[in-house]
């Protein structure tokens, strides 16, 4: 009867000590999934930040508010502008009429669809519609005038848009303009802005700008 007992108390302190012992290790178990579970959704968000386009970095294809409103097929889409060259492409974005209008009317439908590589600031029918339409009709009307305005817009080679970013650039009417800007957001001669940037077609470059160029002499 007395061994009985000396073996129920053996059997009980043996108990007392191995219990501890898997608890501990059951709490380094759970403590090292935390510390692993912690790692991983910390590491997530760092993953998806790097992926991130960084700010300021220019546009691969085209930008800008305006290119909403070109079409999404046909002639006028950006597919279909990169198959013809620019005057042509121009007369079939419906944003650009009145340029294509003052092209016709200056006789330079030929000299710009003829022209290599060359950068077309086009201003939209909203950037004439700034000029006063007595003025406008005037500047029209006088097809030398006209054609060294138009002229203005055109720079004889294709600029990026990392190239807009600060730049002093020749036009095809012999004096200069000048780009500032990054990422999606450019100006030319600090008063018109790009608003749908990065336009190709067959020859050139078109970035639509949203105020008329006035030659600097």
């Amino acid at each position: 009867m007395t061994a009985f007992r000396y073996r129920r108390a053996a059997l009980a302190l043996t108990a007392a000590a191995v219990l501890p012992l898997t608890l501990t290790a059951c709490g380094g178990d759970d403590s090292s999934s935390d510390a692993a579970a912690d790692k991983s959704s910390s590491s997530a968000p760092a993953e998806e930040k790097s992926s991130a386009p960084a700010e300021g970095t220019p546009a691969d294809g085209p930008f800008g508010p305006a290119c909403a409103t070109v079409p999404k097929d046909g002639a006028g889409s950006f597919d279909g502008m990169a198959q013809d060259p620019v005057a042509t492409a121009a007369s079939n974005n419906p944003a650009l009429s009145t340029l294509v209008t003052a092209v016709k009317k200056a006789g330079l439908v030929d000299t710009l669809n003829n022209a290599e590589n060359i950068t077309v600031f086009a201003p939209t029918n909203d950037a004439f519609a700034k000029i006063p339409k007595a003025d406008l009709d005037k500047v029209l009307a006088d097809k030398e005038m006209l054609t060294n305005i138009l002229t203005y817009h055109v720079v004889g080679e294709k600029l990026s848009p990392t190239q807009l970013e600060n730049g002093t650039y020749d036009t095809l009417q012999k004096s200069s303009l000048t780009t500032k800007g990054s990422g999606e957001n450019y100006t030319v001669n600090d008063t018109s802005k790009v608003v749908c940037g990065n336009v190709p077609t067959a020859n050139a470059t078109v970035y639509i700008v949203d105020t008329v160029l006035m030659p600097k002499s």
